[in-house]
């Protein structure tokens, strides 16, 4: 069974955090997934009370204990996927959790592959999101571009649609967690390792060609390389995008009721005091959300 919070929040930056503590304060359970951030090494000399500045690692640490001190569960673990039902559901590597309300702030995603044939072929077989597109591939061969969980959750969600599946890692390291790298082998889903040269196809995918080792016909391309990003999670939930980024209202609620979004993923001024107060803002909407349905523990 699935351990249940109010509050689920993606992304473990100044946004997450910020928000953790105001809605873990309010006293709704609330639990923050993410891996480390990028900057924890740069020394940050524009934040507000610190006049000799103070270095990434610093502040992140701080406000992790703050959040933890109010009760915060703060785990670094990446989110695979989110899905909704009567719940949201976030799938991690080794199990799932369920929550009443989402936020997101994991930052935009800046790595756009540069596979020849890929951009051309978008819409034509290239997808990026198997939730919205895995139907149309019912039983017809398809690969995933990517090398780690976020890859591998997309081809396991695949064998709901087809068992001709295969994984290409286009010669970046494999990066599976055992339960994945389990669930991969117990499938039988072929991982293909060589780079990849070629998305081929004209009017649609056709196979992928490869540097060294025979080509694969394929009919559709999924890609998901690295981790899961804002704009994964947003295709998959059917978020409303503005180019990369999330669109998010004032109250930093999107179009989906129920998940906010908040930090560089909505697009505004990409400074850690804009996350941080875009964060305690989509915290004041959380906890409305979550009184207005009964989930208050005052």
């Amino acid at each position: 069974m699935a351990t249940s919070y109010d509050v689920a929040i993606v992304g473990r930056g100044p946004a997450g955090l910020s928000a953790a503590i105001y809605t873990a304060r309010a006293g709704f359970s609330t639990v923050v997934f993410g891996t480390e951030p990028k900057w924890l090494e740069h020394r940050i000399d524009n934040y507000f009370g610190f006049a000799e500045g103070i270095s990434g690692r610093e502040l992140f640490e701080a406000g992790t204990q703050q959040a933890r001190r109010f009760g915060a569960e703060v785990r670094d673990e990446k989110v695979l996927e989110i899905r909704w039902a009567e719940r949201f559901t976030l799938l991690i590597p080794a199990s799932e959790v369920e929550a009443t309300a989402v936020l997101i702030t994991t930052g935009v995603s800046r790595r756009k592959p540069t596979l020849p044939g890929l951009a051309e072929l978008e819409g034509k077989g290239v997808s990026y999101c198997v939730s919205c597109d895995g139907f149309f591939y019912k039983g017809k061969p398809v690969a995933v571009l990517g090398e780690g969980d976020h890859a591998g959750a997309k081809a396991l969600e695949l064998l709901n649609y087809t068992r001709q599946v295969t994984l290409c890692t286009d010669a970046r390291p494999k990066a599976f967690s055992g339960r994945v790298a389990a669930r991969l082998a117990e499938e039988g889903i072929a991982i293909r390792e060589e780079k990849v040269a070629l998305v081929a196809g004209g009017a649609v995918v056709t196979g992928l060609e490869f540097e060294a080792g025979p080509a694969v016909g394929v009919e559709g391309v999924f890609v998901a390389i690295g981790e899961a990003s804002s704009t994964d999670f947003a295709r998959t939930l059917g978020l409303e995008m503005a180019g990369n980024y999330i669109v998010a209202d004032a109250r930093q609620q999107t179009n989906i009721p129920g998940i906010w979004a908040a930090g560089d993923c909505t697009g505004r001024n990409l400074q850690i005091a804009t996350a941080v107060g875009d964060g305690a803002v989509a915290a004041s909407g959380i906890i409305g959300y979550l009184r207005e349905r009964g989930r208050s523990k005052a």
